[in-house]
């Protein structure tokens, strides 16, 4: 084999479709909802816009580096990166360094651009895991201390974003943490037991924290305390109401026009179900279907040609778009308590939209590698 072909880049058009059509889609949807957010905030209506779309160069440029990048120094780097990502959970909370939103402090400003660590910090957990159940799965899948290791780990993790506080980036990087842990053939009994204890602690948590409490009951009886508690969740029914099948028409909603907050962010699919309908949130929920489906096939396929790490880094991507994005669109639909997780490669933001399009690219380098072993073995 020749060296140009040893360093063929293998494109994956499928998930090149998929990840295009949710920026555009998500593009066009934040447009129409942050218009007179801009003229208000910043006496530009395309300020929100422009804005989104520089988010989306910037995460496109990342991913063209991170997709060159070999897994094996993904795998090689993972420890180091997991230790990096404590060490910026620790500094955001430092005052001066971390950013203050809303009672938050989830963010540091770097260049201008506001990236909240909790999303590097599941880019690296990915990584890690991935990494971790390589190097250990008959550990994991025959004792007891292999499975409970790297959750201790992930449990400093977890308070550290509780002190923000971020309680969905906590759960998710949980569930990525468990769910890579299971798919290794962790035992389906002790795997119960964790989950049973995850489950507890995380009721407990909302239970004795108010605010938490307030959007579960906010949740299960939104209309009961519509101007408050159910203020958001009866703003995102209206908007799914009003879309019915087809949708008011792109650009024609009313309940982005400050009656449902966050619109741009936490709520974009709402603004679609108004606008776009029916129709419109069936499209994103088949786009990240194929997704989370694409994702599962890369990582089998990886498995078949003896590459266990490529194969758990995409299980763990696959995992984490899925749930935030069941997460997301759950809360939109009212299905689920409000927690403020954005839509993947969809809501405003640049640090978020950065991160996803990085994690995108590793789950492109995984193809390529598979391709390229396939190419060699001659499958």
């Amino acid at each position: 084999m020749s060296d140009k072909q040893e360093k063929s880049f293998y494109i994956d058009y499928f998930l090149l479709f998929i990840c295009t059509s949710l920026l555009v889609i998500g593009f066009i949807i934040v447009t129409s909802a942050s218009l007179h957010l801009g003229e208000k905030m910043a006496n530009n209506y395309m300020y929100y816009p422009v804005k989104q779309l520089i988010h989306i160069a910037l995460g496109v440029f990342v991913a063209i580096g991170v997709a060159f990048i070999p897994l094996r120094q993904w795998e090689r780097v993972g420890p180091w990166l997991f230790i990096v990502g404590l060490a910026l959970l620790v500094m955001v909370l430092i005052p001066g360094v971390g950013v203050k939103v809303k009672g938050s402090i989830r963010w540091m400003s770097v260049g201008g651009l506001r990236i909240q660590v909790s999303g590097i910090v599941k880019f690296i957990s990915v990584v890690y895991m991935a990494g971790y159940v390589t190097r250990h799965q008959e550990d994991v899948q025959q004792s007891t201390y292999g499975l409970v290791k790297p959750l201790l780990l992930f449990s400093i993790a977890c308070m550290l974003l509780l002190l923000e506080p971020d309680f969905g980036s906590a759960v998710v990087i949980l569930v990525i943490a468990m769910g890579i842990m299971y798919l290794s053939g962790a035992r389906l009994w002790q795997f119960l037991i964790l989950i049973a204890i995850v489950s507890v602690l995380a009721m407990l948590l909302v239970y004795f924290s108010p605010y938490r409490w307030a959007r579960v009951t906010g949740f299960i009886d939104p209309w009961a305390d519509a101007q408050n508690t159910g203020f958001q969740l009866v703003q995102a029914l209206i908007s799914f109401g009003r879309g019915e099948i087809f949708g008011v028409g792109l650009g024609s909603g009313i309940q982005k026009l400050f009656y449902l907050p966050e619109a741009h962010t936490d709520f974009l699919l709402s603004v679609l179900a108004e606008e776009l309908g029916l129709i419109g949130v069936l499209t994103i929920i088949t786009l990240f279907s194929l997704l989370i489906w694409h994702a599962f096939s890369l990582g089998e396929q990886a498995e078949k040609v003896g590459d266990k790490f490529a194969a758990f880094i995409a299980y763990g991507l696959g995992i984490w778009f899925g749930f935030q994005a069941f997460v997301n669109m759950g809360v939109n639909m009212g299905v689920l308590p409000t927690k403020g997780l954005t839509l993947p490669l969809m809501s405003y933001g640049g640090g978020s939209m950065i991160v996803m399009c990085a994690a995108m690219a590793l789950l492109f380098r995984v193809h390529s590698e598979v391709k390229e072993k396939q190419f060699r073995s001659g499958n």
